[in-house]
């Protein structure tokens, strides 16, 4: 069975300490912390080490997506003691100003695929530029961004061949033509499920739908059925 969990921004907005609430005493062992706006950084920071994470066997971290050149040291520095943890740091490629001060994450630096309001990071072929300058990182699949992308899924087929040895987790949604994350609907997942067998069987799952805490079981069942384990994985 795959290993499934929630990133926390998609549980309760800006609010990481409800999420770890509403998962608690729950059997879900991944967690991403999402500290998707600049803000929600330091919070997290200053409560990192009193966090009760014991549950959880694979945690990840949401780097900001959005800040200014002046910050990016800054926020470099504070991911780095996170990814010290041995916890993967998802990263957007246009947040990236300076590629060198990033490549000190190594491969815990988890770029992750675009969706259409971005100008680079969409496809295989722009997503390549980004890895050659950050020859280490790990690649993060949004699934729903490859389909809002190309709805043929033909590139998500092409990102997961071509980084596949790279890829380090996969988000999971359903990203309207809003960019919006959302329940996943018949159609995506349908279209998730041909390219299900190309993710192993590993690797961790982590939802981005803005469910309840009475939907957790039902969203997961949703994603089973979207990318159930395949024998070629």
């Amino acid at each position: 069975m795959r290993p499934i969990g929630f990133s926390t921004g998609a549980l309760a907005y800006a609010d990481f300490r409800k999420a770890l609430r509403l998962l608690s005493g729950t059997d879900i062992e991944v967690l991403e912390l999402s500290a998707l706006r600049e803000a929600e950084l330091a919070p997290l920071m200053a409560s990192i080490d009193t966090l009760d994470l014991s549950q959880f066997g694979y945690v990840s971290v949401h780097a900001p997506s959005r800040f200014c050149r002046e910050s990016e040291r800054d926020i470099v520095d504070a991911l780095l003691s996170l990814s010290k943890k041995g916890w993967p740091i998802v990263v957007h490629p246009d947040a990236i100003f300076e590629p060198a001060r990033w490549r000190s994450l190594g491969e815990m630096l988890c770029v992750e695929n675009m969706d259409n309001r971005k100008a680079i990071g969409r496809s295989a072929e722009e997503l390549k530029h980004v890895f050659d300058l950050l020859p280490d990182a790990s690649f993060c699949f949004d699934i729903g961004h490859a389909r809002q992308f190309d709805s043929t899924m033909t590139e998500a087929y092409l990102l997961l061949t071509e980084f596949r040895g790279r890829l380090r987790q996969v988000h999971v949604s359903e990203v309207n033509t809003c960019s919006r994350h959302d329940v996943m609907s018949y159609a995506s997942i349908q279209a998730f499920r041909e390219v299900a067998h190309l993710i192993p069987a590993e690797i961790p799952l982590i939802l981005e739908t803005p469910v309840t805490a009475e939907g957790l079981a039902a969203e997961m069942d949703r994603v089973r059925e979207a990318l159930p384990v395949c024998a070629a994985a």
